[in-house]
């Protein structure tokens, strides 16, 4: 039987998130990296040299023009994934943006809102619900096996040092804490509580206003909760732990690419379950949206624009408590 044509998948944007997804493709059947999209020929060109990729483009327009591009990967700075996805959209070519999804929560409903009146393929790349043992563990508290989950504990703390020109504490970038890893804690909760009734929140700051370390709750009508902290000035286990009437799931470290999980049932042994994950992992979901493209679906069964929405609001409300204001870069060259 004949094989179908590979997905041909373009990335906008040269940075390292750019660099990591582009080394996956390796691993991902049915996919292959035809193209890169940058600002300036220089930069695209640099790019296509280290990740054997053939046709760099000097401009986000190009790469969205390019006929043999199937599918295009954003992973420009946080305020800047905005006007590339809408400009991708607007041209009807489908589109994967690198979380957070945007800066604002407005922002985020607006692109939804646009690739569903224009039936334009449009996901977040959570890659963490794409990996064999997180799908094991959503699909184990679907089936009622550990009873109704009550409540989700998470932490991701990455160390790095301060620095002012870094894109990570740049607030004119969506530099900080919360929409760097926060980002993961809330996903992680929400993809077994489903959206909360209240968010809390509180933190600290770098001496540029840009949040260092978060404390988020996550509070539900039913008493269901969520206690997250996400950090950019402490190292963390990065551990998550799904709480449910009838026992447990343990994310081991790292929570958001886990390769092992812990399934505690009330009395009885903990059972240590391992996962082989592909390449770094996100071969998962680059394989996973090349079939839900080549089915000709706009929407990801896995993860649904409606769950994205939810995630942005809860970020949204994070960074409203903690007196932070971010907005998307609408002057972005497309």
């Amino acid at each position: 039987m004949e094989q179908p044509r590979p997905i041909r998948w373009g990335i906008a944007g040269t940075g390292q998130m750019a660099s990591t997804f582009a080394s996956d493709f390796e691993y991902a059947d049915g996919a292959e990296l035809v193209a890169v999209g940058s600002r300036s020929d220089l930069g695209a060109e640099r790019f296509a040299r280290q990740h054997s990729v053939p046709r760099p483009h000097g401009s986000y327009r190009a790469l969205i023009e390019d006929p043999d591009v199937d599918v295009i990967y954003v992973a420009t700075p946080h305020p800047q994934h905005f006007e590339v996805a809408r400009a991708a959209i607007e041209a009807g070519k489908p589109v994967v943006i690198e979380k957070s999804f945007t800066a604002t929560y407005s922002g985020a409903a607006r692109l939804v809102e646009l690739a569903r009146e224009r039936g334009v393929f449009l996901m977040e790349a959570m890659w963490t619900r794409f990996l064999p043992a997180v799908a094991y563990a959503r699909d184990l508290v679907e089936s009622g096996e550990i009873g109704t989950v009550q409540l989700v504990q998470a932490d991701l703390g990455a160390y790095r040092a301060f620095d002012p020109s870094s894109r990570l504490f740049d607030p004119e970038l969506g530099g900080g804490a919360t929409l760097d890893v926060g980002v993961y804690v809330v996903a992680i909760a929400q993809l077994f509580l489903g959206a909360p009734a209240r968010v809390r929140a509180v933190g600290t700051r770098y001496e540029n206003g840009v949040d260092a370390t978060v404390a988020i709750t996550l509070e539900y009508d039913d008493g269901r909760a969520a206690s997250l902290a996400a950090s950019l000035e402490s190292q963390t286990p990065g551990r998550a732990v799904v709480m449910a009437s009838g026992g447990s799931i343990e994310f081991e470290p790292r929570f958001h690419h886990p390769d092992s999980i812990v399934v505690q049932h009330n009395a009885q042994q903990p059972q240590r379950l391992k996962f082989s994950n592909r390449g770094r992992g996100y071969a998962h979901e680059i394989m996973a949206v090349s079939d839900d493209l080549r089915a000709g679906r706009t929407e990801s069964e896995i993860m649904p624009l409606d769950a994205t929405l939810a995630e942005q609001q809860t970020l949204q409300q994070v960074l409203d408590a903690l007196g932070i204001a971010t907005a998307e870069d609408e002057n972005v060259p497309v």
